[in-house]
């Protein structure tokens, strides 16, 4: 193996990493969870008695992430890091710190970071 790749990546894994977050962040999550999330949306200004503030919306959206990690490699731990980064991720392109894509990119590389620890 070339010493720059030390370890190889266990691409099975990666893809499926991939699979669930690409499930996660298009198919379960709803058009009102992708709206209500952002502080900064119409969303956000329409909390009520029975409209969650725009965090109960966040953390729904990451754990459902965090639950997809989880049950994918069978790590509690990457669950909760991947909870925490993916919060953390998304919260950046709420406040418009970084873009689309880079909120992508970033989430890819977590899957990448997670092959390479298991």
């Amino acid at each position: 193996m070339h010493a720059a790749f030390p370890r190889a990546i266990d691409m099975t894994l990666f893809f499926k990493l991939l699979i669930g977050h690409a499930l996660a962040d298009f198919v379960l999550q709803t058009d009102t969870m992708a709206r209500a999330k952002d502080r900064h949306g119409q969303f956000a200004k329409t909390v009520s008695e029975n409209f969650p503030p725009w965090y109960y919306w966040l953390a729904a959206h990451a754990l459902i992430h965090g639950g997809v990690v989880f049950l994918i490699t069978g790590s509690a731990l990457f669950g909760l890091i991947e909870t925490l980064l993916h919060g953390a991720i998304d919260i950046a392109k709420c406040e418009r710190w970084i873009s689309f894509h880079q909120d992508q990119a970033l989430h890819a590389l977590c899957k990448v970071a997670y092959c390479f620890a298991i």
